[in-house]
Formats: structure tokens, C-alpha cells, sequence
């Protein structure tokens, strides 16, 4: 075998040829270079199924799995090149076959980056046209690499799975319970596949994977960077675990992807991350990729990660000019940046005129009286669809359909984003009015799903994913022509939580969790999936709340970009003094959610609908750290967490009921005694010990 090994900051990517040509990838730490080569036969760095090569390594994948098809194995290795290029390295693998067809894998590093991207680019250079059936964006093997043998009981795969209003439960299982060890003569092929159809990406799983080597502390990890129908898989034939992913094939989700002669086809792009590290940590390494992205936005707005006030739970869909500006009376001076109308302001969803018995003054006096109060106004719109009291509900021919009949969900139809002429349409409709009224912020929700896919095509999946680009390239518009306007990522709370959406606005309704008492478990979930920075989370005070129960709320809040709701205009003075205070203690925190690093603590909450024990979330910055905690149901009369040992930690301030029940000694923070859901935030200073010569 040939091994060409390239080292991008702590990570190292080694491409792996064997004498057939077929071209793997491995990852390792640089902090832990495998010294053991493994028995097992590298899977491509591309997965790839052509229609009409049917044949597989291994026995019975049919039907079960396209991964090592015979198309992924006629692919060989060609050439290699790395191109660097500003703060930038990339690697180009060049693969082809004997039918003149050519991918290149592009693998790329930002400079000080703990991940990395890859994405497949198909290329047909042949005189016939090339249908695909898959197409992987990423795809790495020789796990693990610290075992000569099939490393038993040393593999856990980790998935974030989701449900609504109860995203990012982490599932940790060991590979032996998925049924992926090798056969008895490695001969028959064991497939682990999940995925998502349609485009609510983040509605089952998010599309995320890790693997994590238990015995030797290492752990892998993927993202897959796409809004519409995705898989990911897990595959093991022999001594080797091998995790691919991308869009989901035709297999999985209907999709078929015709190539002409002389055109090329790329699939979206994944994230990798390799650590010598925990599950939480390899996580947040791929997160890191995420925040990247967020601060190349370069949002003046967003510089000191401001906190906002969505006044969906205060009318429940029945805003007017009087609730607005209740709303930002009480809001004035307190620091809150940004007020958000949400569903309600329009004659219909759809057509979206400003109602006029809502805003007989007109919505220009509304936005204007929001600004006099010091706050950036923003407005909520579901454009993507059209709802049945619209008159636009009738422009049939400019709907989705599947098998020609138009695709309905609920009184929901779905503009077919494909078509410029829809694009021209929006853009007025909603880029028109943001402009109109000097808008600051639009909340882009969605809140259905096409399906399997759409007719339009060669298949319903490349149906949807057409359509899903052109979602895309509507989202990039509104930045394009409204550079500094705060663009909110949400999909019935938190079903468009994957990178890609992530990537192109600045901030994702955590959920639809308004005022559970699981909203502190999901936000702590959510810090593995998205960066906390662009994670709202809603804090929803009621006239009828404790003191408990508001220090509760507020502190859940501060787990990630506090989202202020409710009704905040009728408040005591006494329960306003407690809301505000956690406004003025998030603002002083802010930047350790903006750049930190998060640890768990507390045991395994089982049930979320009706949760027991305690949770606590430790989250270090530079030279600060947050420290929030939440009490739950059962006994739980103390409760103590053990802060990293290199550092020093000392009590800075506390937002809690009763500040005297919290200390901390020789580093470890205690609570005594804990009542039942009870919140309570600390924050600390954070002196690091300098590393040992």
C-alpha cells in the first residue's frame, strides 16, 4: 500500500492507496499517530453508485446499502495536489475510471481550524450520459487504528437525535448493539444507516455521526452541511469501522442525478473533526467550523452577541401596534437589542400585506416607535410557502407537485423555488418590505415538509434538492441585498439546525420549547450541534411565576442567546426587577457564550416531559467562566461540581433566589441545599495554570 499523510494543524489526514488504486482516508490526532497498520482493505474516499453497476464487495448490501459498489471500487487514484491559498490548505484527490469519468475529492483546512471540509465533485469526461444513485461527501475508514484486531468493546457510535420541542438528545451506543461488528469470515457486509427525507433536515437525527475509541480516548466525528434529504451510514466489512455521508441516495431518498457529457455535479460539503478528546469535545470542534462562519458575517449588530425580545408568546399570533409597543416601553434601557414581530402582522401568509386593523397607522409609525425606544425591529415571514387564505394559494403552476398532484400539508402549498419568476416575486414581497420599512432583522420560518421530493426532474430527490437550492440561493439574496440585517434560522423551533442554514444566517430559534421545564435540558443538548452563540433560547416570564420558578426560566436563557417573550408588560415590580436583572447579568456574560468552552455535569436525565436530578453547564472563557445550573424533579438536597483542575476558579457574581446557598471551595462549586427546579447562574474568574515545560 502507498500512504500519502498530510498534517493540518492537531489533525492528521492520511490518504490510504492500495495496489488496485482504490484510495481511502484515515484521521488521526496528531497528538496520537496510529503506529499499528490494520488488517482490513481501505473503502474509498468517495462513495459512488452508477447506475447500472450493480456488482458489490461483500455479501447481501442489496437493498440494504450502495456503500463499496462497484462503482467506488473502479475508481483509482490518479494524482494528488495541495493548493494553499491564504490562510487556507487544500487537498485535491483525484480519482478516475476506465469509462473517462473523474471525481475530485477536495479536502480543505482553515488555517487554526480543529475541522476540516470535504466535498466530492463528479466529472463526466465520457461521450454517454452518467446517471448517479450516490454520491458521498465525505467517507473515512480504519476505525480504529489502535487495534490490530476488530477493537471489541472498545466502539461507541454517538447520534444527536430529535424530536420537536425535544431537540439534540445525545445516543451513545456501543457498535457491538448496532449489529456492526465483522462477520465470522468478513465476508457480508453490516450497514448502520439513518438519515432524514425531506426539508426539515433536523427532524429525527441531526445530520451529525462520531465514533468514539473508548479505550484509547479518541474520537471522530461528521457533519453533513445540507438542509434537504441526507444519510449518513456506518459500514463494516472487515477488521475495519468505515462512516460515510451525504445526500441521501436512491436508496434512501429517491435520488437520481442524470450527468451529460462535459458537466460535473458536486455534493454538499461535510465537516470532519479527529481529537484526542471526548464526545463533547469533538463536538464542539466541529461547532468551532460553525462560529467561523457566523463571524464572517460580520454583523455590526451582532459584535457584543446582544440579547432579543420575540414577541410570539406575548400574543400568540395576534400582534398590533399597541402590543409592540407595550412591548418596547418596557423594554426601553434595558439593553435589549433587537424586538421581533413574529406570525400575525399580515393580511395573509402569502401574500403578506401589512393588515391595516392591526396597524391602522401603518406599520412605518410601529417601526418608527420601536427605534425611538432604542430597539431594532425585525419581522417574521414563512415565505417558502403559501397558505390557503392567500390569494397567491391559487397560483397552482408556480407549486411543488409529486406525481402531479400539487403537495399540501396542512392548508400549506410550497412556492417551487426553481423558478426565477417565484424568486422575483419574493424578492418584492419580502425583500421589498424589509427594505421598505427599514427592517433590521427578518425571522425566516418554515414550517412543513415537501417529502420524498418533486416532479421537475429525473427523480423526486434531485426534485427537492433542486428545490432545496434555490432555498439556498434566496437566503444568500436577502444578504446580498441587505448586508447588516440579522437573518433568524427557524423551522418550527429547531428542525433547520444543520450547518449549512447555520452558515448563511446568524442566529436559530433553539426550539419550540416556550416554557417547558425541559428548555435547560435542550439548550445544554443543542451546544453539541450548534454554536451557543446562534442559539436562541426562549425565556418566557408570566404574571403568575414564583420568584423560583422566573430564576428558573431567566437562567435557562443564559445557556445560550437569551430570547426574551412573554408578558413582560404585566409584570410586578418585583417579578420585572428579577426578568432584568438576568437581562443585565446575560449582557456581562455574553462573551463567554460568544467565545467558550462548554462541560456537562449532572447525571443522564431520562425523561424530559417529566425530568429528575440536576444538570449543570460550566462554560470557560479567557480569563471567565459561566457556571448554570438547574435543579429537576426527585431528591437532590446538595449538589457539587468539580471544576477542571487547571485552573483557578474564584465566585465573581451570582443570578440566583438565594446567592447565600452557593460556594465554592478548593474548586468545587456547591449548592446547599438544592430545591427543586431551581436555576441558578454563577459566574467565576478563571485563572489557567500555565502548561508543564
Amino acid at each position: 500500500m502507498t500512504v500519502k499523510t498530510h498534517i493540518l494543524g492537531d489533525m492528521i489526514f492520511r490518504y490510504i492507496i492500495d495496489e488496485n488504486g482504490v484510495t481511502g482516508l484515515e484521521a488521526l490526532p496528531a497528538s496520537k499517530p496510529a503506529t499499528i497498520t490494520k488488517d482490513y482493505r481501505p473503502l474509498s474516499l468517495v462513495q459512488i453508485k452508477i447506475l447500472g453497476e450493480e456488482s458489490y464487495r461483500g455479501l447481501f448490501p442489496r437493498g440494504m446499502t450502495t456503500t463499496n459498489s462497484l462503482s467506488s471500487l473502479s475508481f483509482t487514484f490518479a494524482d494528488q495536489q495541495v493548493i494553499n491559498k491564504d490562510n487556507s490548505q487544500t487537498i485535491i484527490t483525484s480519482l478516475k475510471n476506465k469509462n473517462n469519468c473523474r471525481i475530485q475529492h477536495h479536502l480543505t483546512w482553515q488555517k487554526g481550524s480543529h475541522a476540516v471540509t470535504t466535498q466530492s465533485i463528479f466529472i463526466n469526461e465520457s461521450s454517454e450520459t452518467v446517471t448517479l444513485e450516490l454520491l458521498s461527501s465525505f467517507s473515512i475508514g480504519g476505525l480504529t487504528p489502535y487495534s490490530e484486531d476488530d477493537a471489541p468493546e472498545t466502539m461507541v457510535l454517538h447520534r444527536l437525535q430529535t424530536r420537536w420541542s425535544d431537540e439534540g438528545r445525545l445516543i451513545s451506543i456501543p457498535i457491538e448493539d448496532l449489529g456492526l461488528e465483522p462477520s465470522p469470515t468478513r465476508v457480508a457486509a453490516n450497514p448502520v444507516r439513518f438519515g432524514q427525507i425531506g426539508t426539515m433536515p433536523v427532524r429525527d437525527f441531526f445530520p451529525f455521526i462520531a465514533v468514539e475509541d473508548i479505550n484509547n480516548g479518541v474520537t471522530w466525528g461528521a457533519q453533513v452541511a445540507w438542509p434537504g434529504s441526507w444519510q449518513i451510514e456506518a459500514y463494516r466489512l472487515d477488521n475495519a469501522l468505515h462512516i460515510s455521508g451525504g445526500l441521501a441516495d436512491r436508496n434512501h431518498g429517491h435520488w437520481m442525478k442524470n450527468i451529460a457529457p462535459g458537466q460535473s455535479f458536486e455534493s454538499p460539503l461535510a465537516i470532519l473533526s479527529v481529537g484526542e478528546c471526548s464526545i463533547d469535545d469533538l463536538c464542539q470542534r466541529l461547532t468551532s467550523y460553525q462560529y467561523r462562519a457566523w463571524e464572517a458575517q460580520n454583523i455590526p449588530s451582532e459584535l457584543d452577541a446582544p440579547p432579543l425580545f420575540n414577541e410570539w408568546c406575548m400574543t400568540w399570533g395576534h400582534v398590533n401596534a399597541k402590543t409592540v409597543s407595550a412591548a418596547a416601553n418596557r423594554l426601553h434601557n434595558t439593553g435589549m437589542k433587537y424586538l421581533v414581530m413574529d406570525a400575525g402582522w399580515y393580511d395573509a401568509a402569502g401574500d403578506y400585506n401589512v393588515n391595516p386593523e392591526r396597524f391602522p397607522d401603518g406599520m412605518d409609525k410601529t417601526v418608527e416607535y420601536v427605534k425611538s425606544k432604542g430597539l431594532a425591529p425585525g419581522l417574521w415571514f414563512e415565505y417558502e410557502v403559501c397558505r390557503s387564505k392567500a390569494e397567491n394559494f391559487r397560483q397552482v403552476p408556480d407549486m411543488l407537485t409529486l406525481d402531479g398532484y400539487t403537495i399540501t400539508e396542512s392548508d400549506r402549498h410550497y412556492w417551487d423555488m426553481r423558478k426565477p419568476h417565484v424568486h422575483e416575486m419574493l424578492a418584492k414581497r419580502v425583500i421589498g418590505l424589509l427594505k421598505q420599512f427599514k427592517f433590521q432583522y427578518i425571522k425566516i420560518d418554515y414550517n412543513g415538509n415537501i417529502g420524498l421530493g418533486a416532479d421537475g426532474a429525473e427523480s423526486p430527490g434531485e426534485g427537492l434538492r433542486q428545490h432545496v437550492e434555490g432555498v439556498i440561493k434566496f437566503v444568500k439574496r436577502i444578504r446580498e441585498e441587505l448586508p447588516e440585517i440579522v437573518i433568524e434560522n427557524c423551522s418550527s423551533g429547531g428542525h433547520r439546525l444543520e450547518p449549512c442554514m447555520m452558515g448563511l444566517t446568524t442566529m436559530a430559534s433553539f426550539s419550540d420549547a416556550h416554557e417547558t421545564i425541559n428548555i435547560p435540558i435542550i439548550a445544554a443538548n443543542l451546544h453539541r450541534a450548534i454554536h451557543p452563540v446562534q442559539a436562541q433560547i426562549w425565556a418566557v416570564p408570566r404574571p403568575e411565576d414564583t420568584p423560583k420558578r422566573l430564576y428558573y426560566t431567566m437562567a435557562a436563557g443564559l445557556l445560550g442567546r437569551l430570547c426574551l417573550s412573554g408578558d413582560i408588560d404585566k409584570l410586578t415590580v418585583q417579578q420585572w426587577e428579577i426578568v432584568n436583572d438576568g437581562i443585565k447579568f446575560y449582557k456581562t456574560i455574553a462573551h463567554i457564550i460568544k467565545n467558550g468552552h462548554t462541560y456537562w455535569y449532572g447525571p443522564k436525565v431520562k425523561s424530559y416531559r417529566h425530568p429528575k436530578g440536576w444538570q449543570g453547564i460550566l462554560r470557560i472563557g479567557n480569563s471567565e467562566a459561566l457556571a448554570v445550573v438547574h435543579t429537576f424533579g426527585g431528591e437532590c438536597e446538595e449538589i457539587r461540581m468539580d471544576l477542571p483542575k487547571n485552573y483557578n476558579f474564584t465566585l465573581d457574581e451570582c443570578y440566583a433566589k438565594d446567592p447565600n446557598t452557593i460556594s465554592l471551595e478548593e474548586n468545587r462549586l456547591t449548592i446547599k441545599p438544592a430545591e427543586d427546579f431551581q436555576g441558578i447562574a454563577v459566574r467565576l474568574k478563571a485563572k489557567k495554570f500555565p502548561s508543564p515545560s
